[in-house]
C-alpha cells in the first residue's frame, strides 16, 4: 500500500511539474527556435500538414520592466491553456483554438543580444528603447505576433522558368519557405486586452487574405553556454554570410554591367591600348650615333687569342737563330791603336 501511494504521488508530482514546465514562458534561441514553432525555414508545433501559425514575442532587455511584462504574458498562456476559459466567448475563441492545436506559441527574446532578430520584426523609431545595447535606464519591452504561412501547392502552380542569371538562383534560395507577417500590440498590460488582441490577430490571419509576403529571416545569435566552442563558431562565416557576400560582389558586377557609361570607357581603353601597340610596331630602329661609327670597333676575343700565339711563335723563333756579327766582335788585321795627345792625357 505504501508503495502504490508512493507511485501515485510520484506520477501526481511529475504530471504536476510538467504542466508547470509548459506553462513557464520559454525563450526564444537559436536552439529552441526550431523546437517553438518560431521559424519560417521550419514547420509548426502542430504538425508539417499545417499551414498557418502563429509565434508571440516578448522583446526586451533584462530589468524588473520585462520582468513584469514576462509575468504577465504567462498569466495570459496560462489563462489560454487552462479549461478555466470559457470557450464560448467568440473574442477568446480563436486564441483558445490555436494554442490548444499547437499552432501558438509564447516566448519571449533578449532584445540586447538578439538585436538584429529584434530589428528585423521591431523597425520602428522606438525600436532602440527595445532592441540594441541598454541606452536609458527604462527599458520598454514590446509585444508582437509573427504570422507564419507556408503555400505547399506555391511550387506545383509556379511556372518553372529558367533562371536568367546566378543572381536569380541566389535570391531564390536566400527566401524562406514560409511567409511571414508581423502584427504590434500597442494596447495596455492587462491580460484580458492582451487575449483579445491575440484572438484578433489570429482570426484575421485565418480567415482573411493577407499578401503572402516572403522574406529572410536573420538568424539568431548562439548562446554562450560552452564559451570556446562559440567563440570559435562564431569566428567561422557561415553559409548565409558567404551568400550575402557572393549575391554582394555579383550585385556589384551587375550594377557595372547596366550602367550605361561602362561601354565608353571600355571602348575608350581599346583605343589607347591599340593606338599605344602600333606607335611602338611603327617607330623604325634606332641609328648607332656618330660617335659610336668613328670609332675603330675592338676586336674580339679570338682575333686577340690569335695575335698573342703570333707574337709568341716570334719569340721563340728570334731565340733560336745565332745573332748576327757586330764590327766589334773581331779586330781587323791592319788595325792600330792611336796614341792619345798630351793634353788629352793631362
Amino acid at each position: 500500500m505504501i508503495y502504490v501511494a508512493g507511485a501515485v504521488n510520484n506520477t501526481w508530482f511529475s504530471t504536476i511539474m510538467e504542466q508547470n514546465k509548459m506553462l513557464e514562458l520559454p525563450q526564444l534561441r537559436s536552439e529552441t527556435s526550431i523546437e517553438l514553432g518560431c521559424d519560417a525555414r521550419d514547420h509548426s508545433r502542430a504538425g508539417y500538414d499545417t499551414s498557418t501559425w502563429y509565434c508571440a514575442i516578448l522583446a526586451g532587455r533584462h530589468g524588473p520592466e520585462l520582468n513584469k511584462m514576462r509575468e504577465t504574458i504567462r498569466r495570459v498562456q496560462e489563462l489560454l491553456s487552462s479549461d478555466i476559459e470559457s470557450s464560448e466567448d467568440q473574442t477568446t475563441a480563436p486564441a483558445l483554438g490555436a494554442i490548444r492545436s499547437k499552432r501558438l506559441t509564447f516566448t519571449w527574446l533578449e532584445g540586447e543580444t538578439q538585436k538584429r532578430y529584434c530589428f528585423f520584426y521591431l523597425n520602428s523609431e522606438n525600436s532602440y528603447d527595445t532592441c540594441g545595447p541598454r541606452r536609458d535606464l527604462a527599458d520598454v519591452p514590446q509585444l508582437f505576433i509573427v504570422r507564419y504561412k507556408r503555400n505547399a501547392s506555391e511550387e506545383d502552380t509556379k511556372p518553372k522558368r529558367k533562371k536568367g542569371s546566378i543572381w536569380d538562383s541566389l535570391q531564390e534560395q536566400e527566401l524562406d519557405p514560409a511567409s511571414q507577417l508581423v502584427a504590434k500590440y500597442n494596447g495596455s498590460d492587462e491580460t484580458s486586452e492582451i487575449i483579445k488582441w491575440v484572438s484578433q490577430i489570429i482570426k484575421d490571419g485565418d480567415s482573411r487574405d493577407l499578401p503572402h509576403y516572403r522574406t529572410k529571416t536573420p538568424e539568431l545569435v548562439p548562446d554562450d553556454a560552452q564559451p570556446i566552442w562559440s567563440k570559435g563558431v562564431q569566428s567561422l562565416p557561415s553559409t548565409s554570410r558567404i551568400k550575402q557576400h557572393i549575391r554582394g560582389f555579383i550585385t556589384k558586377i551587375y550594377d557595372l554591367i547596366q550602367d550605361p557609361r561602362i561601354g565608353p570607357i571600355l571602348l575608350l581603353a581599346a583605343l589607347i591600348s591599340f593606338g599605344t601597340i602600333w606607335l611602338q610596331r611603327s617607330q623604325p630602329p634606332q641609328q648607332p650615333n656618330q660617335q659610336d661609327s668613328n670609332q675603330p670597333s675592338q676586336p674580339n676575343a679570338k682575333f686577340q687569342e690569335k695575335r698573342k700565339a703570333r707574337r709568341r711563335e716570334r719569340v721563340r723563333t728570334a731565340s733560336n737563330e745565332r745573332p748576327s756579327p757586330s764590327i766589334t766582335d773581331e779586330e781587323p788585321k791592319n788595325a792600330y791603336q792611336m796614341p792619345f795627345s798630351d793634353s788629352d792625357s793631362e
